[in-house]
């Protein structure tokens, strides 16, 4: 791995899962700029990275997924996960100067590229939310060989449409002039929640939806402007996803802005490699709203590739029919149900015929 001198390295003895585990935070150099890169897991094992959505780092996006037992037991048992943060949006970030170049989308998805050479890291599997999975998909369209599969929430594929382009612009304006104000904050709780989250019994806001507020308190203004201006002058990937070869897990929230979108990219995807899941009464951030639906997904996906879940030594008490946070052997078989996961799957095919 490379040399940083902003890197902070710790080891935790991991009891449920097996073996030692580094969580480490870089802050790597790239070509466009710095960028601040979470290492989680041991880095002897196969790379899954991911990349956020707008205003969010790994810690607000992919928390929920990641806390999730049957989620540790898949991802951390069998990956070494870094966690890749757009410019400016890691914990305790400052405001990058003005006089700093804005980034479009190539420039977020060369970094990508930048932060596997330095971490040394040839073929990857990627996971990102919304505008991270549009990085990230761009990322695949321009170096196939060094991703193997992708798994892609709530992603966005084609040019902003004017109604997009439009509100991305009041939302630029309201952050130049206001900061990350009120009327920002429900803008972006609405990109990622579904109403029955954010308006639930009595009107009161769920525990995520709270946290995820104050969080949002702590993101600079003109880091977040940055972000969102690449994003809403991104080019459409369509004849690139045409080309993707590697196999592909799409995930969307029946209630997200890009329901349609994410509809629109796997008509667009080769039917052998890739694969839908909606996910009922959810938003966007399916990570962090309903992380139990992906889980059942993302293990057959991962199979396909020889990954398997490791078995956690205990059971953990199901709080409710869809509730997944013990392991799969615990769970009785009428449970594992689509139906009562909340999900509508579509015909799914995350494997290429031998």
């Amino acid at each position: 791995m490379g040399e940083s001198s902003d890197s902070v390295s710790v080891d935790i003895e991991m009891i449920p899962l097996g073996g030692k585990r580094t969580f480490q935070e870089c802050l790597v150099e790239t070509s466009k700029g710095a960028i601040s890169v979470f290492v989680c897991g041991d880095e002897e094992k196969p790379a899954l990275i991911t990349y956020p959505d707008v205003a969010l780092n790994y810690m607000t996006c992919f928390q929920g997924l990641l806390f999730c037992p049957d989620a540790a037991s898949l991802l951390l048992h069998n990956f070494c996960i870094y966690h890749i943060d757009a410019p400016g949006h890691e914990l305790g970030a400052a405001a990058i100067p003005s006089n700093v170049p804005l980034a479009n989308v190539d420039d977020l998805a060369d970094q990508v590229a930048e932060v596997l050479d330095f971490f040394g890291l040839k073929e990857v599997l990627c996971l990102g939310v919304s505008a991270g999975a549009y990085i990230l998909a761009l990322f695949a369209t321009k170096y196939k060989n060094r991703v193997r599969g992708l798994i892609l929430v709530s992603p966005l594929c084609k040019a902003p449409s004017w109604a997009e382009w439009f509100r991305n612009k009041v939302l630029l304006n309201l952050l130049y002039y206001y900061g990350m104000c009120g009327i920002v904050k429900e803008c972006l709780l609405q990109r990622y929640f579904s109403k029955d989250v954010r308006c639930g019994m009595h009107n009161a806001e769920s525990d995520i939806v709270q946290a995820c507020r104050r969080l949002l308190d702590e993101r600079q203004s003109p880091n977040v402007m940055r972000f969102i201006q690449a994003i809403n002058q991104r080019h459409d990937l369509t004849e690139g996803l045409k080309k993707l070869t590697c196999r592909t897990l799409i995930f969307v929230g029946d209630c997200s802005p890009s329901f349609f979108e994410a509809i629109y990219m796997n008509s667009k995807m080769d039917k052998k490699r890739s694969a839908l899941v909606e996910v009922q009464r959810c938003g966007s951030l399916v990570t962090e709203e309903q992380p139990h639906s992906m889980i059942i997904p993302i293990d057959f996906f991962l199979m396909g590739f020889g990954f398997h879940r490791q078995p956690i030594p205990y059971s953990m008490p199901l709080s409710s029919p869809t509730s997944s946070s013990g392991s799969s052997s615990y769970i009785p078989p009428e449970l594992l149900s689509p139906e009562s996961l909340g999900l509508k799957l579509k015909p799914i095919r995350t494997r290429v015929p031998v």
